[in-house]
């Protein structure tokens, strides 16, 4: 990742966005001084541009992720709220997005509606376990393993710029 490319991305999404709504008068607000965090979808740089790709032309408006990957991380779970710069495979900068509903649920009760929403393979659920399964037992960076009820972190987002 080009952290001045992140950087240079963030200066202009926040202006195209309209996210810094303080008067200059106040000085710099946090999100002038913090860019959110910058990732990528998928495991490799082609499943990060598919994934990206889905993102832009707006199938997916859903991502999901391991619970205990987010903790083995130390990662802070996102909020409604929280931005994000999404990467494509290359490590550059091409989204700006804002979660809208964040949830913690069990991988086996995850919904049809979220599954579609994630807008991979055919859209339906079990297209999503079966991917997800995969995914949280080939990427997992905890050592858990995978068990049909480990928690899952659904998140809902929308765009709010693209380069």
């Amino acid at each position: 990742m080009d952290e001045a490319a992140v950087e240079r991305f963030w200066t202009l999404a926040r202006s195209q966005a309209r996210i810094t709504a303080m008067p200059g008068y106040f000085g710099p607000g946090t999100l002038e001084v913090l860019s959110p965090p910058a990732w990528s979808f998928g495991g490799t740089p082609e499943e990060a541009d598919a994934l990206l790709d889905l993102v832009l032309d707006g199938t997916k408006t859903a991502t999901s992720g391991a619970l205990w990957d987010y903790e083995h991380e130390g990662e802070p779970l996102p909020e409604q709220g929280t931005l994000s710069i999404l990467l494509d495979g290359a490590g550059t900068p091409r989204a700006l997005i804002e979660a809208t509903e964040v949830a913690v649920v069990p991988f086996d009760e995850v919904g049809e509606e979220h599954a579609f929403l994630e807008g991979e393979g055919d859209r339906s659920l079990a297209h999503w376990r079966e991917v997800h399964e995969r995914f949280f037992v080939d990427i997992a960076t905890h050592d858990r393993g995978f068990v049909p009820d480990m928690p899952v972190v659904l998140e809902r987002f929308h765009v709010l710029y693209t380069s």
